[in-house]
């Protein structure tokens, strides 16, 4: 059997036990290990498993993951989280669908602290829904715009997304995370305006919310001020190049333990469940990838990158139709498996045609980014859905797909323009990192 044809069985195995539920990091290791042992020998597999597994485990940059993950925890049990949704909630509060739109923020908000977004999606839907259903805001609305906010969690920096990508493209951390500023901030706009434009056309979804005093918005804002100095001084430290992005993610975890200390928030028993949560979030992660570093060498020597790559690049067509066609994928399989899977399974295949067409490594990193997030709210899988299911367990869930429905036409908009656009994404990376 040539080496084309294991890949290609390889690569069909691997799809069955993803959709057979197995879960990515094992059937991505069985694949990759079988696959170099029958392309090379026993031998060879199990040195590449030893180093690789050696080689991850031990890179300083992905120091970033744990830290990031335990700063989102420890907000989370802290409540700081729910006091930016509550400095979001005082302001806009009272106009209608501003409990929604008070929701996107709180998510934006907390994005920019764990960086996960099903722990956005979780956190906003605990300190979120039950609002929204008081002050009898439609379900359709109310889920969805929890399960779409929560995906800001991948865009705004800091981004597991990001640093995963980083790492199988030996792109820098810094840049992607400056990229994801910009089409952030974007993104958040577009799904505010989609909230405004739902309740214009259909006022029953986003009844007003009672009005604040002056007094009440001041309250709010200072209580929420120790973590917006947090995100300004990580994000901020990294921007003006203060920090690298280890170090920005080392000080934040600090600075938000710190402030839960002082304000007698974070006893024992929530440090040590966000700990626990931290480490079993991170330990997934290094499986991933270790996975990917097993299964990237197998795809090498079966040559299917170079064929895909060749393929694609003979087309008689432009560069953005063959971008087209990357992304097109990218929509298709979000609809079927997990993000990060998508990310270690393609990236050995499309980043190789993206260099060869002399497109910015940077740009695409935020477009895949942007699409992995389409995926967490596509049926039938949509893990930002389920998440949300979980929480609004007498919700149905096809109330909640067609919730999040417009808030996908609204994603599938701002990649439109990130396409059309690539300064979008490239000026803040290009303007204060050279």
């Amino acid at each position: 059997m040539s080496g084309e044809m294991i890949g290609l069985v390889g690569m069909l195995i691997l799809l069955v036990l993803l959709v057979l539920r197995i879960p990515v990091a094992l059937a991505m290791f069985a694949v990759g290990f079988v696959g170099i042992w029958a392309l090379r020998d026993l031998n060879s597999a199990m040195s590449l498993m030893a180093s690789e597994s050696f080689t991850l485990a031990s890179s300083a940059e992905l120091v970033v993951v744990p830290l990031f993950i335990l700063m989102g925890n420890v907000a989370s049990v802290t409540g700081m989280s729910a006091r930016l949704y509550d400095a979001a909630y005082a302001i806009i509060g009272r106009l209608r669908g501003g409990l929604a739109s008070a929701t996107v923020l709180g998510c934006a908000g907390f994005a920019a602290l764990s960086g996960s977004s099903v722990a956005s999606a979780l956190t906003m839907g605990k300190v979120s829904l039950d609002q929204m259903d008081r002050f009898g805001y439609d379900n359709r609305l109310s889920t969805g715009v929890v399960a779409a906010g929560g995906t800001l969690g991948i865009l705004i920096p800091p981004s597991t997304g990001f640093v995963i990508y980083a790492i199988l493209t030996q792109q820098s951390i810094g840049r992607l995370f400056l990229a994801g500023v910009l089409p952030g901030l974007l993104l958040l706009t577009m799904f505010v305006a989609t909230i405004s434009l739902m309740c214009w056309i259909w006022p029953k979804f986003g009844p007003e919310g009672p009005r604040t005093t002056l007094s009440e918005k001041a309250q709010a804002m200072v209580g929420a001020l120790p973590v917006l100095g947090v995100v300004v001084l990580t994000i901020g430290g990294i921007y003006t190049g203060i920090f690298s992005p280890t170090e920005a993610s080392a000080v934040g975890a600090g600075l938000v333990v710190l402030i839960g200390l002082l304000q007698r928030k974070l006893t024992f028993a929530r440090f040590w469940e966000a700990a626990k949560d931290s480490v079993v979030t991170t330990a997934t992660v290094m499986l991933i990838l270790i996975a990917a570093h097993m299964i990237n060498p197998f795809l090498a020597l079966t040559h299917i990158p170079t064929m895909v790559g060749d393929f694609l690049a003979a087309l008689d067509v432009g560069p953005l139709v063959i971008l087209g066609l990357i992304l097109l994928t990218y929509l298709v399989l979000g609809c079927f498996l997990e993000g990060f899977a998508m990310l270690v399974l393609t990236m050995p295949i499309y980043f190789p045609v993206i260099t060869q067409l002399g497109m910015d490594p940077i740009w695409f990193g935020v477009l895949v980014v942007l699409t992995l997030e389409m995926g967490l709210i596509s049926p039938p899988v949509g893990v930002n859905v389920f998440i949300v299911k979980s929480v609004a367990r007498d919700v149905p869930l096809g109330r909640i797909f067609a919730g999040v429905t417009p808030f996908w036409l609204a994603m599938f908009v701002t990649l439109a323009l990130l396409v059309a656009f690539p300064q979008i994404s490239l000026i803040l990376p290009n303007t204060m990192m050279q």
